[in-house]
């Protein structure tokens, strides 16, 4: 295994922390700066939306540079901003850092898994990735929990501090350790190739599940600790060893969601969206039981995070040729959920509707997610009056639609912009 990838999934890990580690921190930053929790949720809505400018804006600028230079300077962005937050004498300045953070995470994610595919031979590709990810996998299961103690104990800003030295590590790892180019066998296309894989409708659709299964649950996680404190009635020093509880579900369910959507990625989708949905339910029905309590976070960490590699792999299936910005669109994605869910989450606290209510309004997203994830899975294998090709094999991509051929109907003469494929 090249070390570099350990320099990646430090990299990763950090910008994981980042983004999740305030969850379990909110009562105490919300305190601090004086503000609502509603206000206070919009430090994970802001950076959520960040996330998608830079997933967007800047992967699509930087798509014909030198790789590793990219990722050395997204990862300064990322120590600057968590400077900013750790030092920010009040909630505007904090504001601003999270955002500077943010601007690197999509684009970091996006192409570090580019380069980590070109660090190994074509049949290690997958693992490698695996591996980079096992950084933000980490964040969750042992970073949100351990920097959540340590901002207990020694305050919040303590936790920015600790993960401004991570990006420093990471940093200096980036620089050592990963190859000079960072291209291999994949060099840049330019932003015009890149931009083809937004014809396939099926792109779209599958943007618009995870913006919806995955924001649903995150909607449900963003104000985790209130629903713990004030409803369940656990004391605030056991959110961290509870948030360890919703780590293991997430672990577990990210392995296992990824085996499965190997196998059939849209039947997986549809079996784990339909689950998280009636889990969400019997949570936000059962705050009130400490046991039970425990079990849904587990369930929920599980199924919630089981959509994310089918939902990343069925982006990829269907945006053909354009790894590079598809992917660190659908990152983009899926921090739109973030944002999605947390505001909406932050409505329905300040209607006074409880802190159950944005687990209510998680499930009602996750249950559009579905529904829009069945309505994909039906046009995808739904059956075209054109005959299939007879000069080309039948794996083969083909028609002017780049639509992968394992979607039933491979080719049509029609443009690509009027088949949803």
């Amino acid at each position: 295994m090249p070390i570099g990838l350990i320099a990646l999934a430090l990299g990763g890990f950090g910008i994981g922390l980042t983004e999740f580690v305030i969850m379990g921190l909110l009562p105490e930053v919300a305190a601090d700066f004086r503000v609502s929790e509603a206000s206070a949720g919009w430090l994970i809505s802001g950076y959520a939306l960040a996330v998608v400018l830079g997933a967007l804006g800047l992967t699509a600028a930087v798509t014909r540079f030198e790789r590793k230079p990219v990722l050395a300077v997204l990862l300064v962005l990322f120590i600057a901003g968590n400077l900013i937050s750790a030092a920010a004498p009040d909630y505007w300045i904090m504001m601003a850092g999270r955002v500077v953070a943010a601007l690197s995470h999509g684009a970091f994610f996006g192409i570090g898994a580019v380069v980590a595919a070109d660090m190994v031979a074509p049949t290690k590709k997958a693992g490698a990735i695996a591996i980079m990810f096992t950084g933000l996998t980490a964040a969750n299961v042992l970073g949100v929990p351990f920097g959540t103690m340590l901002g207990q104990a020694a305050g919040w800003r303590s936790t920015f501090w600790a993960i401004t030295g991570i990006g420093v590590l990471a940093l200096a790892g980036i620089l050592a350790l990963v190859p000079k180019t960072g291209h291999g066998g994949t060099s840049p296309g330019g932003l015009r190739s890149e931009l083809r894989a937004f014809r396939s409708g099926q792109v779209w659709l599958s943007i618009l599940v995870t913006i919806l299964g995955y924001g649903g649950m995150f909607g449900a996680f963003t104000y985790i600790a209130f629903t713990l404190t004030e409803v369940s009635g656990f004391a605030a020093f056991t959110v961290p060893w509870l948030l360890i509880v919703f780590g293991v579900g997430l672990f577990i369910g990210n392995a296992l969601g990824g085996r499965a959507a190997d196998r059939n990625v849209d039947r997986t989708l549809l079996v784990v969206l339909s689950v998280l949905v009636a889990v969400l339910v019997a949570f936000a029905l059962t705050a009130g039981n400490q046991l039970l309590t425990i079990a849904s976070m587990v369930l929920m960490g599980g199924f919630g995070f089981a959509t994310v590699p089918g939902l990343q792999m069925r982006v990829m299936k269907y945006a053909d040729g354009a790894p590079t910005l598809a992917s660190g669109a659908n990152i983009g994605a899926f921090n739109v959920g973030n944002a999605l869910g947390a505001w909406l989450g932050g409505v329905t606290i300040t209607a006074g509707l409880g802190y159950t209510s944005p687990i209510w309004a998680g499930a009602g997203i996750t249950l559009l997610g579905l529904g829009v994830m069945a309505f994909a899975a039906a046009k995808a294998h739904a059956p075209t009056n054109a005959p299939a090709p007879t000069n080309a094999p039948a794996d083969s991509v083909g028609s002017a639609t780049n639509a992968p051929a394992d979607s039933v109907g491979s080719a049509t003469n029609a443009p690509a912009a009027s088949v949803i494929r």
